[in-house]
C-alpha cells in the first residue's frame, strides 16, 4: 500500500481549519511543523504554543483496488486555501514506529558520558549512559539548553551531594545526576505528565530509590528543611526571574547553581535578579542563542 502525503503552508491562524479540512476529506492522520525554523519554549500546562507558519501534513492511504482522485483532491482543497502554498507526494509502506525512532542518535555530553535512547546499544558501555525514552516529556539532550544543562552537570561535582532538579520535564538532569553519583535528588515539575515521565525514565537508569518528584506543592513538603549541595533549573527567564528569592532558599551557602533555557538577550536581566543571592561565575551560549548561567549562592541573609 502506498500513502498520500499533501502539506500546506499556513499562518497560524489558519491551522484549525486546515487540520479539520484535512480529517473531513479521509486524512489517517494531520501533523504540524515549523515552517520557518522558529524556536518555542517548553510550554506550561494547558498551553499549546504554534509557531508563526506552520506545515500542515495530511496523510491518506492509497488501497490497491481503491485509487483517490488526488486531482480532485487537491483542487478541493486549493478551492477552500487559496494563498496557501501546497505540495504532495507519495510515500511506500514502512515501519512506522521505526522510521520515528530512527530520527534519534545518542548524544555525547563529554569523554565519557552521553544520552542513549532505551532501545539503541550504548557507543561505550564503560560511559555514564543515560537511557531515555525521547517521547515521554521535554528534555531529550537535543534542545541546547539541556545539553547546556547536563554539560555542566558532567563538569560539577556531584557525588554523594543532594541535588535539586526544579522543573525538570522527562527527568534527564535528575537522572545524570544520580548516575555521576549523587546521593538523592529532588525532581519537581507543574506538569504531572514530567512527573509521571521523570518516575519512569529514573525506573529505566535503575535510579528510582534515590530519587524523588512530585508536584510543587508536594515537593516542597519532601524537602522539608533540606537544602540542595547542587541545584539546576532548565525552565524559561520569566519563572527564573520570578523564583530567585525562593530558589535562594532552597541551595546551601555556597552551593552550586545552574539555570538555562535562557536567550542571550535575557541574561543581563537574569544576572541582575540573581546577583542579590548568588555569585554569579560563568555564561555558557550554545547554537548562538541559547545560555546557561552558573555560580554559587552566596552566604548573605536575606527576606523573602
Amino acid at each position: 500500500m502506498k500513502w498520500l502525503q499533501i502539506h500546506i503552508t499556513v499562518q497560524q491562524a489558519q491551522v484549525d481549519f486546515t487540520e479539520t479540512l484535512l480529517n473531513s476529506l479521509g486524512a489517517v492522520s494531520v501533523t504540524l511543523d515549523d515552517a520557518e525554523n522558529q524556536d518555542l519554549l517548553e510550554p506550561l500546562p494547558g498551553e499549546t504554543p504554534l509557531w508563526n507558519k506552520v506545515i500542515v501534513t495530511g496523510i491518506y492511504a492509497q488501497e490497491d483496488d481503491e485509487t483517490i482522485d488526488v486531482d480532485a483532491l487537491i483542487t478541493f482543497i486549493t478551492l477552500q486555501l487559496p494563498a496557501a502554498p501546497l505540495t504532495h507526494e507519495f510515500i511506500e509502506d514502512q515501519e512506522w514506529e521505526r522510521t520515528w525512532m530512527d530520527a534519534y542518535e545518542p548524544i555525547q555530553i563529554s569523554d565519557k558520558y552521553w544520552i542513549v535512547p532505551e532501545w539503541m546499544q550504548a557507543p561505550d558501555a564503560d560511559a555514564v549512559n543515560i537511557k531515555l525514552d525521547p517521547g515521554l516529556a521535554f528534555g531529550t539532550g537535543n534542545h541546547a539548553s539541556t545539553f547546556l544543562c547536563l554539560q555542566w552537570l558532567g563538569n560539577t561535582d556531584v557525588k554523594d551531594k543532594v541535588v535539586i532538579d526544579y522543573g525538570c520535564g522527562s527527568g534527564i538532569l535528575g537522572v545524570a545526576a544520580l548516575l555521576l553519583g549523587a546521593k538523592k535528588v529532588y525532581a519537581t515539575d507543574i506538569d504531572p505528565q514530567a512527573v509521571l515521565a521523570t518516575q519512569q525514565n529514573a525506573e529505566l537508569n535503575g535510579v528510582l530509590d534515590k530519587l524523588y518528584v512530585g508536584l510543587p506543592e508536594d515537593f516542597n513538603l519532601a524537602l522539608a528543611d533540606q537544602k540542595a549541595d547542587v541545584f539546576v533549573a532548565n525552565i524559561l527567564a520569566g519563572p527564573l526571574m520570578m523564583l530567585a528569592p525562593e530558589f535562594a532558599t532552597l541551595i546551601k551557602s555556597e552551593g552550586e547553581f545552574a539555570l538555562a533555557g535562557i536567550l542571550d538577550e535575557q541574561v543581563a536581566d537574569v544576572s541582575n535578579v540573581y546577583s542579590d543571592f548568588f555569585d554569579i561565575l560563568q555564561v555558557e551560549k550554545r547554537d548562538e542563542h541559547w545560555c546557561r548561567i552558573s555560580g554559587k549562592r552566596l552566604n548573605t541573609p536575606f527576606k523573602l
